[in-house]
């Protein structure tokens, strides 16, 4: 293939989240682009189906099972890359775990604490973790998948929502720490309607076939990965024409 059809040839992508959903649709569309891909999930045997796709597809990618809402994991996770790779050239923080739909007065705090251990504390445990071999990369990029009701709150998605606020918060943080001092660029994506489990759980009474598939977010997240954008940058994904 052409350089044109695998821009990101050389390159390594780790991705979360990467077993369904956008994560997985991401983490294909990227190895086609050329990338390596490191597939970031719980489950191993989810892992290999996509790694399997990959395969099948001429990609590459390693599976890599790590529950990112343990203490250590993502620690792990970083030392056992870092000992393979010397940088790491893209990010795409996904992995997200949605509360129960609730009023704030009965949101169950363990559940809210699991949302906010995924989707807050192991952001920042993954900067941490690669921000060294983000810096060692010459192009380096992270990309934080979101969600609308981060940024305009909704009733019953407190829980949600507000993790969703804090997770923008850190990463366009983490974008203005960067920009003067390094490479790094960060970009927060928020995906809109898109045909996935999670949005399944919200919407049950949802025709999923009205809204758009998750390719379509990936096929945007990848085409800006490619593409020069300011840190940070914010966008939504928009449904075809």
């Amino acid at each position: 293939m052409s350089a044109e059809s695998r821009p990101f040839e050389g390159q390594v992508a780790l991705v979360t989240g990467a077993s369904r959903g956008i994560g997985a649709a991401t983490a294909k569309a990227l190895a086609a682009a050329g990338a390596h891909v490191i597939l970031v999930a719980r489950t191993a045997k989810d892992l290999e189906a996509i790694e399997e796709a990959i395969f099948a597809a001429g990609g590459t990618a390693t599976i890599a099972p790590v529950d990112l809402a343990e203490p250590e994991g993502i620690a792990r996770l970083a030392t056992a890359i870092g000992t393979r790779w010397d940088a790491l050239d893209i990010l795409v923080i996904n992995a997200a775990v949605l509360p129960v739909l609730t009023p704030v007065w009965q949101i169950e705090q363990r559940d809210f604490m699991r949302a906010l251990t995924l989707n807050i504390l192991a952001t920042q445990a993954l900067i941490m973790g690669f921000d060294r071999m983000l810096k060692k990369s010459a192009d380096p990029r992270v990309v934080g998948v979101t969600s609308s009701v981060g940024a305009s709150p909704r009733a019953y998605w407190g829980a949600y929502g507000s993790s969703k606020a804090a997770f923008d918060n850190l990463l366009e943080s983490y974008a203005l720490e960067t920009r003067g001092t390094s490479k790094i660029r960060v970009a927060v994506v928020d995906p809109g309607a898109t045909r996935t489990a999670m949005r399944a759980k919200a919407y049950p009474g949802e025709d999923p076939l009205t809204v758009k598939e998750p390719e379509v977010v990936a096929d945007r997240i990848v085409a800006m990965l490619g593409e020069f954008f300011a840190s940070p940058h914010r966008e939504r994904v928009n449904p075809p024409a």
